[in-house]
């Protein structure tokens, strides 16, 4: 009998029709043998909610917030209404949700008070949608004759005190999930655990960043020694591009860590980018399916997804993003100056996409996103204010408006000629101009720097000419 995390996102519980949906896969799945632990979303749209509501209160605005709690507990109600029929229950699952909002008020109030907002006081206003969740879904299951119980995730998993980017302790979580989650299971009973949310071990709440339920499910996982992680999602796995862009964008059947690891990195509205972590250390297999269409194999993600030599898989893309280009002949030969220019861009807290060096040495250059650039330019020319004045920087250069597009499949490593040179053919017949290179340390992607304006055009010819061959 195996164990099984199944993961569900916020559009797999927006409402009560998507909370049966979900506990048909539940049912599914236990039927089948497996032993089963549910990591819910909020329902779509709250997170952004409860967070917009607190903003406000900064500003001096609890409307806002009354507002949100006020919304959000009408949607619980009428989603409560249709899945519980037993009076009694509903009425114990609206208390405790007239409850966590009022807690969610109370937020908001001292927020407006203070008239500034922590993370550690943002971490327990945006955790109060996962538990309505868990305990809608625990609650229907039992209408259905499933044993199944709503654990606070505060309880079983523990984390730093990273406020809003909390990361795992996973030796606490582990002894929390034997004492706390393994009898349960064992006894055949399904918990319900609310995603994103953890606690440090004094039990402060924390969050593990937007996107953190899949990475709550991963934590689950190795926690658990389960066998293997379902993300249940709206799409029917990861696909070779965004299919916005792309009509003809396929369902990749098998990735492995490494591919869907510069896929997150890089742009691919997939997994959060650190959910693969916790799975590697115990190559536990993870599955992308389609809540909406769950017969659909979707795509497997494992230690090794045997490459097929000189293939590409998937191609994406980021925007919105700037190129910095610290260049002068007075760089050449001097140790420092690299580790001089990322500890100024560290500064600024801006994340590096991308690095290229010209092999004389005698210029850098990096991807950010746009919205620092003023900052890390500020810092760059503070850094080097004295090779400036001498002349030995020529100058910190900015250019706006680029993109980032990345070929990736373990294929590339495999020392086949030719990848490569397919894929610059394509962009030269789309009259793409490159103004950077990079090729990942892990040798299954290639990330190419553009204008903006001619992403789509290099989305579309890569995906065309490398990845359906």
């Amino acid at each position: 009998m195996s164990t099984l995390i199944l993961k569900f996102g916020g559009t797999s519980v927006a409402d009560a029709d998507a909370i049966k949906r979900v506990a048909d896969i539940v049912r599914t799945q236990r039927a089948a043998g497996h032993r089963v632990v549910a990591v819910v979303s909020a329902m779509s749209g709250v997170t952004d909610a409860l967070t917009r509501g607190v903003r406000a209160a900064v500003s001096g605005d609890q409307s806002v917030c009354r507002d949100v709690a006020h919304e959000i507990l009408l949607r619980t109600a009428e989603a409560c209404s249709q899945l519980v029929p037993s009076h009694k229950e509903r009425e114990a699952l609206l208390a405790g949700a007239r409850k966590i909002m009022a807690g969610y008020e109370s937020v908001c109030q001292s927020v407006l008070v203070l008239a500034e907002v922590t993370p550690r006081v943002l971490d327990r206003a945006t955790a109060c949608g996962e538990p309505l969740v868990a305990s809608l879904l625990a609650a229907h299951l039992r209408t259905l004759g499933i044993e199944s119980r709503a654990i606070q995730a505060e309880d079983v998993v523990v984390t730093d005190d990273t406020y809003q980017n909390a990361a795992p302790l996973l030796d606490e979580t582990r002894s929390r999930c034997a004492h706390q989650l393994a009898p349960l299971i064992a006894q055949g009973m399904i918990p319900v655990i609310g995603g994103f949310i953890g606690a440090t071990l004094s039990g402060v709440p924390t969050t593990l960043g937007r996107g953190g339920s899949d990475f709550s499910a991963a934590i689950l996982g190795n926690a658990l020694a389960a066998d293997e992680v379902w993300i249940w999602t709206d799409v029917d796995g990861v696909m070779s591009a965004d299919p916005r862009l792309v009509p003809g964008a396929k369902v990749i059947p098998v990735l492995s860590y490494a591919e869907v690891g510069e896929l997150a990195y890089f742009g691919a509205a997939v997994l959060h980018p650190r959910t693969i972590r916790p799975l590697m250390d115990e190559h536990i297999p993870l599955w992308i399916k389609n809540t909406f269409h769950p017969d659909v194999e979707g795509t497997r993600i494992e230690s090794d997804s045997s490459p097929i030599r000189g293939t590409l898989k998937a191609v994406t893309d980021v925007r919105g993003l700037s190129l910095i280009t610290v260049e002068g002949r007075g760089m050449l030969g001097v140790p420092g100056i690299a580790a001089r220019t990322f500890e100024a861009v560290a500064r600024c807290q801006a994340n590096v996409l991308m690095i290229s060096q010209a092999s004389s040495e005698q210029s850098i250059c990096f991807v950010i996103p746009s919205r620092d650039v003023a900052c890390v330019q500020a810092s760059l020319e503070q850094a080097f204010a004295l090779e400036i004045a001498r002349r030995e920087i020529d100058r910190v250069g900015t250019l706006d408006c680029v993109g980032i597009v990345t070929a990736l499949g373990a294929g590339m490593r495999l020392g086949v000629a030719g990848v490569t040179s397919r894929l610059f053919t394509a962009l030269d017949a789309q009259d793409v101009n490159i103004i950077a290179i990079a090729q990942g340390s892990s040798e299954c992607s290639v990330s190419i720097v553009v204008q903006e304006q001619d992403v789509e055009r290099a989305v579309l010819a890569i995906h065309e000419e490398v990845i359906k061959q």
